[in-house]
């Protein structure tokens, strides 16, 4: 029963888009967006156990292909969307072929040292209009897909936000998923095993930075802008504290987190909620973020299971 409650979510949100203000209905793309790439995250970390601090990078580049290739006369969804992907997995299959020859905190150091290359890249060059970013002229189009409508934007985002999901229920329960798992739990006996453990973790590397190429596709496509923060290394720090808030390995876990971050930030950053408490979000946030993790020291998702320990994905 649980396994469909994704799904009811989903179908839920397609009903009540039409009737969502235009500050609701965004701010609701705002998570969907931010869960797409906390999802692609969790594959790496949740379900192979490779932490990363570049994921961020891969974001950004989706996103600046985006508005690079569209040009002053736009461009296709069917072309922007699969050039997105494919060049934040380009990426990551050249950061992942030498990053993964590390292990542990050097793992980690490498890829966020890719990720500030990255970050420089479209910071110091012409190529990524400097500090300032570059804008969309015209958005995507696919037929009567028109990103500059809000509602085409919308479903468009719910229909990628659950294209991701299935896709990683559906590698978490295949053989791929089932030697992932193992990868995590023990690399050493899965390569005594005969497991060809360094050619999974690239595959896995590749496949998420391309569903963080998907986010920053959606990201660039719903604001018409993009800047280097995109690949900023706080960016990677947020996503990674989404799926520890939620829950590590756990699909659901990913999603409810990054619904929580994102809450806590616009609760904790307003006026009208904490008062002047709003002008130091950052310290709220953290000691907000202390105390999940102290309370619930398997995430969010832990309440779930003490309601309905069956839950697991």
């Amino acid at each position: 029963m649980s396994s469909f409650l994704p799904l009811g979510v989903a179908i839920l949100l397609a009903l009540l888009a039409p009737t969502l203000s235009p500050y609701v209905s965004d701010f609701v793309v705002k998570i969907m967006i931010l869960s797409i790439f906390a999802l692609s995250l969790e594959l790496l970390v949740g379900m192979t156990g490779l932490v990363s601090l570049g994921h961020a990078a891969f974001y950004g580049i989706g996103a600046y292909a985006t508005v690079l290739a569209s040009g002053k006369e736009g461009g296709s969804i069917a072309l922007l969307l699969p050039l997105a992907m494919g060049c934040a997995a380009a990426y990551a299959l050249v950061v992942g072929a030498l990053s993964l020859r590390t292990r542990g905190v050097y793992f980690i150091m490498v890829t966020l040292a890719f990720a500030q290359m990255a970050f420089f890249v479209f910071h110091d060059t012409a190529l990524g209009g400097g500090s300032d970013g570059i804008y969309m002229y015209i958005r995507p189009v696919l037929g009567a897909l028109d990103m500059e409508n809000r509602m085409v934007t919308f479903y468009v985002v719910l229909a990628s936000l659950v294209f991701t999901y299935g896709l990683l229920m559906l590698i978490g329960r295949s053989r791929f998923g089932a030697a992932l798992a193992g990868i995590r739990v023990n690399e050493q006996r899965m390569r005594a095993a005969g497991f060809p453990v360094y050619g999974y973790k690239l595959a896995a590397f590749v496949l998420a930075g391309a569903l963080a190429g998907l986010a920053g596709f959606l990201v660039a496509s719903r604001d018409g802008v993009v800047n280097p923060e995109l690949l900023a290394w706080h960016n990677s720090g947020e996503v990674l504290l989404m799926i520890i808030l939620g829950g590590l390995g756990h699909l659901r876990g990913a999603v409810i987190g990054a619904v929580a971050f994102t809450l806590l930030k616009e609760v904790l950053g307003t006026h009208a909620f904490v008062g002047p408490l709003a002008d130091h979000w950052q310290l709220t946030l953290g000691l907000a973020i202390i105390a999940f993790v102290a309370l619930l020291p398997k995430g969010l998702i832990g309440l779930a299971h003490r309601i309905s320990p069956k839950a697991s994905v």
